[in-house]
């Protein structure tokens, strides 16, 4: 799949959950809460991956797209901070179905100009095999990307490379660690390397010189984070393997525990029995030497009475 495709198809999905949202009740607040945490994740993978691979790549081989690359890395600082607030909201706040609306005009907004201004220029630039190798890394980066929003981490290149890597990893923890930092970010940021040599930009000489930079910058982005994401899933697979060992030693230590406690307590309890039975029995022959008094004591009086 070309890039292109990829990321119209990825507005599909979006504008499906903000129709959900749109025709949901009023009192649909279950069901808006899971629409709401839905778009939040496919709104935060998607922006990380256009701003890590798809804008520097456009602002390094296609000409006149600087200005509408930058513009949209501002509307999706906007968005992200209303994700983010989004995320932390109560779907029973007054605020919670005001603020969605305001993200929806606002990525409704973006995906227009994105799909009528930015996406032709660079269809119109790189041909269908650059297209498809961008659209491979846009692909493979979707498998790391950050699923929350971090309207605080850096959005251009190389530092949001780094930190993007690092943010899907924490985002993403339950996932398979060592899969990720095989196959994200490196083989992405080798598929992007692969895109600038098959299309060469079309400028000036200087230009040319500027765009080589730019694209050197990737690369060196793609290293980098891939150490980052390399040494992350090393840190995160050691913390696993501790947290499994003091898990196992906890559990033996427990079972130690709890076998003293069981034993303890059934050498208390056949004490408490052995003590119950002797009392009982000397409860019941004092009952038994006091009935046969009285019985004793009735009949002589009866035979006195006589």
């Amino acid at each position: 799949m070309d890039a292109i495709t990829l990321l119209r198809n990825d507005h599909k999905t979006v504008e499906q959950l903000f129709k959900r949202f749109e025709k949901a009740g009023d009192d649909a607040k279950v069901d808006k809460r899971a629409i709401v945490d839905r778009i939040i994740e496919e709104l935060s993978i998607h922006a990380a991956i256009e701003e890590q691979i798809f804008y520097p790549v456009a602002r390094a081989t296609v000409p006149d797209t600087e200005d509408i690359a930058l513009e949209s890395l501002e509307e999706h600082h906007i968005v992200k901070w209303v994700l983010s607030e989004l995320a932390q909201l109560d779907p029973d706040n007054e605020r919670f179905d005001a603020k969605v609306t305001v993200l929806i005009e606002n990525v409704r907004h973006h995906v227009e100009e994105e799909e009528s201004e930015f996406f032709p220029k660079v269809r119109a630039e790189l041909g269908r095999k650059a297209l498809n190798d961008l659209g491979d890394a846009l692909a493979e980066a979707k498998r790391s990307a950050p699923t929350h929003p971090h309207p605080r981490a850096p959005d251009a290149p190389p530092v949001n490379a780094v930190v993007g890597a690092i943010a899907g990893v924490v985002d993403r923890v339950g996932d398979n660690i060592s899969g990720f930092a095989q196959g994200g970010v490196s083989a992405a940021q080798d598929l992007i390397a692969r895109v600038l040599h098959n299309k060469p930009p079309k400028v000036s000489p200087t230009g040319t010189t500027v765009a080589r930079k730019q694209a050197t910058n990737v690369r060196r982005a793609a290293s980098t984070a891939t150490d980052g994401v390399q040494q992350t899933a090393r840190s995160v697979k050691s913390g696993a393997k501790a947290t499994a060992r003091a898990a196992s030693s906890g559990a033996k230590a427990t079972l130690t525990t709890a076998k003293k406690s069981a034993g303890a307590t059934a050498t208390t309890a056949k004490r408490a029995s052995t003590t119950t039975g002797r009392t009982a029995k000397a409860a019941a022959a004092n009952t038994a030497s006091t009935a046969k008094r009285s019985a004793t004591k009735t009949a002589a009086t009866a035979r006195g009475s006589r």
